[in-house]
């Protein structure tokens, strides 16, 4: 591999002056950088990332806190990790994946350590114990979720209260007034995760505002989570003709186990998810669906990042409004039915 040196020695400059060219840390003229920066792209070198670190104080890495649980949709999270990882790149940046099992010791480990220039962070509870380590450490931090108290702490998100509504306003506007929330499972209300929680918020106060009939449950993954959820929420509110499912890895045994019963999709049940895209388009009835816009999302967490090191102005709230695409599970009803 090529060192600083043969860059050095094809240029006609010294090693130093490759150096300073890399950090930036002294003014090179126009005509020696280009010689220098010609000379690396010629060579194919690449600086040691310590190397780069120690001179420019900087480390070109993000680290990404994500859950890597059992009772997390790991596809839906490596769309976010995706999205946070292109954009990082077209940045010059690098991505250290962290889990959230580590708690605060994981972040205070690789901030401390120098290990990171920023730090963005999945799957935040209401109230994070993360939330005071962050505001201690040098490097700033995006939140992708929006805890109770985020003061000083930038956050971006989709509007899942905002999302629950635009659910029930649809199926109103067909007609339905007796509806069912399929939500995350158990464990997910039980950590007070902030996404479970304003959607469930959001989903609440619409039915009131808008006059619904409505009956919330959480489901366990699986065939038989679905069918407990299920049996629940039709003992609680008699003559359900719609659900609103806010749990993906739901969506396929709640489909076979409708289809099991006799009742079809939408003829005698309409359906509304809030899921990626592809995961709508993906299953036996292309569902009616508000996306979750993980692409987004993600660039849009690493722009916040970016300009927080540059230290540009930034909004710290962004919660980006829902949209929905119809398909093929909803129907509108007759008065009769309502």
């Amino acid at each position: 591999m090529p060192t600083i040196n043969d860059v050095a020695k094809a240029a006609g400059v010294s090693p130093s002056t490759v150096s300073y060219v890399l950090s930036g840390r002294r003014p090179i003229s126009a005509e020696t950088r280009a010689r220098v920066q010609a000379a690396i792209a010629e060579l194919g070198f690449h600086p040691h990332a310590g190397a780069r670190a120690l001179a420019s104080s900087k480390t070109n890495v993000i680290a990404l806190v994500a859950p890597l649980r059992v009772d997390v949709n790991v596809p839906v999270i490596m769309q976010f990790a995706t999205a946070v990882v292109t954009a990082a790149r077209s940045y010059n940046h690098d991505v250290l994946l962290l889990t959230k099992d580590e708690g605060t010791a994981g972040l205070e480990r690789v901030a401390h350590s120098t290990m990171v220039d920023a730090l963005i962070l999945m799957d935040l509870e209401r109230d994070d114990l993360r939330i005071p380590a962050l505001r201690k450490l040098k490097q700033p931090s995006v939140l992708i979720g929006l805890p109770a108290d985020h003061t000083g702490i930038a956050c971006v998100d989709l509007d899942f209260g905002a999302a629950a509504r635009l659910a029930l306003e649809h199926l109103a506007g067909h007609g339905h007034r007796r509806i069912g929330l399929v939500g995350p499972s158990p464990a997910v209300y039980k950590r007070q995760t902030t996404y479970a929680d304003r959607f469930l918020t959001g989903f609440l106060e619409s039915s009131v505002e808008l006059g619904l009939r409505t009956v919330t449950h959480p489901c366990e993954p699986g065939a038989a989570g679905v069918r407990s959820a299920l049996a629940d929420l039709d003992a609680e509110l008699d003559g359900i003709t719609a659900l609103v499912v806010h749990n993906e890895e739901a969506l396929r045994p709640l489909l076979d186990l409708l289809r099991a019963t006799g009742r079809r999709v939408p003829e005698d049940i309409s359906i509304v998810t809030v899921c990626p895209r592809d995961v709508a388009m993906s299953l036996p009835v292309n569902l009616t669906s508000i996306d979750i816009p993980a692409h987004d999302v993600g660039t849009l967490a690493v722009e916040t990042a970016m300009r927080l090191l540059d230290g540009r102005s930034i909004e710290f709230t962004r919660l980006l409004a829902p949209s929905l695409v119809e398909r093929d599970s909803c129907r509108e009803i007759s008065s009769s039915h309502r």
